[in-house]
């Protein structure tokens, strides 16, 4: 039998959030209101060749008279157990008790279980029947406490808890991160010997997965950035006057396709990480003539002293300043001067972002042609848009159902974190990209701006 644990404990405490978080799965229906799961679900993890299940369970609800009924159909210890599996079986319970029949069914049939309580609020007596109902099942158990909106009663419970289980957790299903999600797999794989290979096997899984989802996102990256700067329509028309008349519509076409494209991208990263319902929000590309007077494009991306330092580093505007270090000094902004940045100008391209050209046909007739951008900066705003949103996904919880908005970073912050080598290649690539010519292996250009974090 694979690992089965069912979440259980009184309504609202958390249950559900920490079976959206640990299984990873963003559908699981959380609520503020009480009562929100009446019908126990399991979710399956599947990681490689290992799984385990996660049962949501209803909240105790009449906790008080279902012991009083358990107690009257057991003399001894040695009968609890058979009484719990009577109860659930009891036709006039499932009528009478279908919160705590729903509940036990699954820890009847071998689930583990998993004790949720709020460390926000104050222990009381009243849990230690649900706890004694927990104990007559003879099934191994786990409390988990979630400080829901303070750390202020964590020790009380701890102590309350310890007398009826072995083991007692803090785990805060919206603020665990991967590595925490991982320590209580491990937790688990100690509650049951025999579940303790099937586990170990998860937990490795699970690092693979994690490892496989920063590689489909690098590469969805590298393949975004070459098909954005490389984008180009064009329409053919019989007439230059038929040309002019379709400018407007061919761009509105061409910038429409540019924001689509990136669209499906985010979404796509979603999928990646598992995100099924998750709403999202990001400010929209704007295209207009002069990058540098848009705000947005500068914080996103690099302003233009850094995009002249990026041109010189790339080789494409004095040269000798790499040779002096340039490239690894943190951008160096107070040392260059204004008559750098007004001769890199031209590099930049910020007259216009992409034009749309009107060219005669050898064999008669006009093209419309809107494509590709130019500007230099384009690529580096793509990339500081999307790492913003990969870093979001991959330290969000799919317990959280707020909307996702993703804020502008400092690009450049993450540069200069890298070392002068791989800051270099980027600033070569993205050259290339803008100048609408392959790249070598851009994966591998991209890859250590992923690993940022354990820097």
């Amino acid at each position: 039998m694979d690992p089965v644990f069912a979440v259980v404990g009184h309504p609202n405490k958390g249950k559900s959030s920490i079976v959206a978080t640990l299984a990873q799965d963003d559908t699981v229906a959380i609520s503020a209101q009480s009562g929100t799961t009446q019908v126990s679900e399991a979710l399956t993890l599947v990681q490689g060749d290992a799984r385990y299940s996660l049962i949501d369970t209803p909240g105790f609800q009449r906790p008080t008279a279902v012991l009083a009924w358990l107690k009257a159909h057991a003399e001894t210890a040695e009968q609890r157990q058979s009484a719990v599996s009577a109860f659930v079986e009891d036709a006039a319970c499932r009528r009478k008790y279908p919160d705590e029949v729903e509940l036990l069914t699954p820890i009847v049939d071998g689930a583990a279980i998993l004790y949720v309580v709020d460390g926000s609020r104050p222990y009381g007596s009243e849990y230690e029947i649900e706890m004694e109902i927990l104990r007559w099942t003879g099934q191994p158990s786990m409390a988990l406490i979630n400080p829901i909106e303070n750390e202020n009663h964590i020790d009380s419970w701890t102590r309350a808890l310890a007398q009826y289980f072995k083991v007692v957790k803090v785990f805060n299903p919206l603020q665990a991160d991967f590595e925490k999600q991982l320590a209580i797999l491990e937790t688990f794989s100690h509650l049951k010997e025999a579940w303790a290979p099937a586990l170990t096997a998860l937990i490795s899984s699970a690092r693979e997965n994690r490892a496989h989802q920063q590689t489909q996102s690098i590469a969805l990256l590298a393949s975004l950035l070459t098909a954005l700067c490389g984008y180009q329509i064009s329409q053919k028309v019989l007439k230059k006057e038929q040309a002019f008349v379709l400018k407007p519509a061919i761009e509105k076409q061409y910038f429409t396709a540019i924001k689509n494209m990136e669209f499906e991208a985010q979404e796509n990263l979603k999928r990646i990480y598992a995100y099924r319902k998750l709403d999202s929000h990001i400010a929209d590309l704007t295209f207009d003539d002069d990058l540098f007077d848009t705000e947005q494009w500068i914080v996103w991306g690099l302003n233009q002293k850094q995009l002249t330092i990026a041109a010189t580093v790339a080789g494409a505007t004095a040269g000798a300043l790499v040779d002096a270090g340039l490239a690894g000094q943190s951008f160096m902004l107070g040392t260059i001067g204004g008559g750098l940045i007004a001769g890199g100008s031209a590099w930049f391209g910020a007259d216009k972002i992409a034009d749309v050209t009107i060219k005669g046909l050898p064999i008669g007739g006009f093209e419309v042609r809107q494509g590709p951008i130019k500007n230099r900066n384009f690529p580096y705003v793509i990339l500081g848009r999307y790492l913003s949103m990969a870093f979001a996904l991959k330290n969000r919880n799919h317990a959280r159902q707020d909307r996702l908005n993703i804020q502008e970073n400092d690009l450049s912050t993450a540069l200069e974190k890298l070392s002068s080598a791989e800051t270099r290649a980027i600033h070569h690539a993205f050259n290339k990209l803008s100048r609408q010519k392959s790249v070598d292996d851009l994966f591998s250009v991209l890859e250590p701006l992923f690993h940022l974090e354990t820097r």
